[in-house]
């Protein structure tokens, strides 16, 4: 268990320090509804990553490792496509560097319910291509590891944590001491707004390494 942890540690961190989800939560912190839009997002990250990783893990458990150290030819494989993506998405990120506009949907965060919140947090954590290639990665990792028991499901909680930290730690600072934190979240909003795709770009090219070093390893 101790090494699969080790491995999905990179990707849990990467899903953790996207700055738009971060950006996201700290609008909804600062909004008219900060209560409900805050807690329905926090939901909705968690169940949208638990729900891509945890159905990647069942469908890699057909990946036959045929008793090799490193998994099968066929993971490995699957981890280098991911991997090169995952550097694709990089070099886009940076080629829009200077677009610093703010999207659509943050500008009118103000007017979300809890559900909308919720749908958001699902849609940014399990269906945004940079985060759902992590995930899969995440949940690859877990299923060709040859964990028993109740092992995989406990791999896939340790990731859901580490992978949704940063934006259920601003809900729950939040909800504990809001007037003491909210110059601190004006701050992190103007930074992460400013400098979101290169941070995307860096996040996405040390990952996408990462996830290909792995496949290559397994070769």
């Amino acid at each position: 268990m101790g090494a699969v942890i080790g491995d999905l540690l990179p990707l849990a961190v990467g899903v953790a320090i996207s700055p738009i989800p971060i950006v996201a939560t700290i609008l909804m912190l600062l909004s008219t509804h900060a209560g409900s839009t805050s807690t329905g997002f926090g939901v909705g990250w968690v169940m949208g990553i638990v729900v891509v990783t945890g159905l990647v893990v069942l469908a890699s458990g057909t990946i036959d490792s045929n008793g090799a150290d490193n998994g099968s030819p066929a993971a490995s494989w699957t981890k280098i496509v991911l991997g090169t993506a995952l550097v694709v998405l990089a070099i886009a990120q940076w080629r829009r560097r200077t677009d610093t506009e703010v999207p659509g949907w943050m500008k009118a965060i103000d007017e979300f319910t809890f559900l909308r919140a919720t749908g958001l947090g699902m849609l940014l954590s399990g269906v945004n291509p940079k985060n759902l290639l992590l995930c899969v990665s995440a949940g690859i990792t877990i299923g060709t590891a040859g964990l028993d028991g109740a092992g995989p499901m406990g791999a896939v909680i340790v990731f859901t944590v580490l992978a949704a930290s940063t934006v259920l730690v601003p809900v729950v600072g939040y909800a504990l001491a809001r007037e003491r934190i909210q110059p601190s979240l004006d701050a992190v909003k103007t930074w992460l707004q400013a400098n979101n795709h290169q941070v995307m770009a860096l996040i996405l090219l040390i990952m996408g390494s990462v996830v290909i070093g792995k496949g290559l390893g397994g070769l």
